[in-house]
């Protein structure tokens, strides 16, 4: 059984926040992540570096957003509930040279260079690589901020409920049935928090979902077995 998260890691050298520890001070960020998981990472990594992060769960969201501000980041995942990440990052292209600076995200090798002929500014990959690695891939997109040195290493993670969020969710739509493009959407989605979470066991059955004729019982298991592990703690519970 894999180890499980259980919140943000840093190194030992980290210390507590002090101005110039802030190099993304003012900045808003603007995130188009479906997971909770994912998201509450990149939430702390923000925090840790004075940016201001809002989420949208989906494309239609983010476009809503967009409609009444201009973040000065935007970071959007590739696999999403109602589309492509490609989509959207190619529609900001669109809108000229003015706009914000868009990076995409995925743990799929196949995203960087998908990102980048969407239109792209600078691409990530998840899991995210650690604080300072966040920090200078965000400012290479914001001119006049400077370098960063580096702070903290090491993998985020974020919180539990976060993760059984994330895994409820994907429970709910396999024990409906999904269909073949809610199965190649839950397959990008599970498999990306199998990478975070180094959870092989659930990598591996992702893979029947990408058979549309394989059964999902094997992976419902798994699925009920990681819903126990993260369970959050009520009062009388033994």
């Amino acid at each position: 059984m894999p180890r499980l998260p259980e919140a943000i890691t840093l190194s030992p050298t980290f210390r507590p926040c002090a101005e110039a520890d802030l190099p993304l001070q003012g900045i808003t960020v603007l995130a188009v992540e479906d997971s909770r998981f994912a998201c509450d990472a990149l939430r702390l990594l923000c925090q840790r570096s004075g940016a201001r992060l809002r989420r949208a769960e989906t494309l239609e969201a983010a476009r809503a957003h967009l409609r009444v501000y201009r973040p000065d980041v935007i970071l959007v995942d590739l696999g999403l509930p109602d589309g492509r990440g490609e989509e959207l990052i190619r529609d900001i292209a669109a809108a000229g040279p003015d706009h914000p600076s868009t990076l995409g995200m995925s743990g799929d090798p196949a995203g960087r260079p998908a990102a980048l002929a969407a239109g792209a500014d600078g691409y990530l990959d998840k899991p995210l690589a650690g604080l300072s690695a966040f920090q200078s891939a965000l400012l290479a997109q914001l001119p006049g901020r400077g370098a960063v040195a580096p702070l903290a290493e090491g993998e985020v993670m974020a919180d539990m409920l976060a993760l059984h969020d994330d895994l409820a969710q994907a429970a709910r739509a396999v024990g409906a049935g999904p269909g073949p493009d809610e199965r190649r959407y839950l397959a990008g989605f599970l498999a990306g928090l199998a990478r975070q979470t180094h959870d092989t066991d659930l990598g591996a059955a992702t893979a029947d979902l990408a058979d549309p004729s394989a059964g999902l019982q094997g992976l419902a298991r798994i699925l009920g077995d990681r819903l126990t592990q993260t369970a959050p703690f009520r009062p009388g519970r033994v």
